[in-house]
């Protein structure tokens, strides 16, 4: 079953009790409308997923390619127990790259975003990000010429306060005078989001974003060898 209305609704209500026994009493709700149609995501996708990069984690378990929706709150001011965000993700496991680049989906009540990047990447990468961008590295540049080009996915994350880059030309440094590298849509489609056929729109918004996924991964290899 897709990701429904039920789904979302489930979310809401989950956030607003903030009840371990509001969430147990309303657990096979939490397993047939979340859960399920997650997994059924994951399984429909993980083809795709395994053509782009055969390492990638595409299990359709919570902990490997779906979130958990109980929040860790020791770290956090809010206490809220659970999430109302939740995603599907794939990437390489932390065994073989330290900051793991990879796909997700995220939804909530407010909305959904998909896309390609780094959850937060460390300041390390994003340097080996401009060292190999501005030394002319073909997959940095397969991936800026199949992106700059296509009308889909925004470029997102954080400037620097002085650019770190000022003698690039500035298309080049709107990518490498960021503190993070993400490539996302955002939307409140609910008709797409709730569509049998949502994996087809995710396969194929993947796949255009294949060659930056391709590039991030020569950027952690690179960053193992110099380890």
């Amino acid at each position: 079953m897709p990701i429904s209305k039920q789904t979302i609704d489930f979310l809401a209500q989950n956030k607003f009790n903030n009840s371990r026994e509001w969430f147990h009493a309303h657990k096979p709700e939490y397993q047939r409308y979340v859960l399920a149609p997650m997994a059924e995501l994951v399984t429909l996708l993980a083809p795709t997923m395994r053509k782009i990069d055969p390492l990638m984690i595409t299990e359709p378990k919570v902990g490997k390619a779906i979130s958990r929706i109980y929040r860790d709150t020791r770290f956090s001011h809010d206490k809220s127990l659970y999430r109302e965000v939740m995603w599907i993700v794939f990437s390489r496991g932390k065994k073989e790259f330290s900051c793991p680049p990879g796909f997700v989906l995220e939804f909530s009540p407010q909305g959904f975003r998909y896309g390609c990047g780094y959850y937060g990447a460390p300041p390390r990468t994003m340097e080996m990000i401009r060292k190999l961008a501005l030394s002319g590295d073909k997959d940095f540049y397969e991936a800026f010429t199949a992106l700059e080009k296509q009308k889909t996915f925004v470029l997102e994350g954080d400037f620097y306060k002085r650019s770190k880059c000022p003698d690039a030309p500035q298309p080049l440094r709107n990518w490498l005078d960021r503190k993070n590298l993400d490539w996302m849509r955002s939307s409140t489609d609910a008709d797409l989001l709730f569509s049998p056929d949502l994996f087809k729109t995710l396969a194929q918004g993947f796949l255009l974003l294949s060659p930056f996924y391709t590039f991030l991964c020569k950027v952690e290899e690179r960053l193992l060898i110099e380890a």
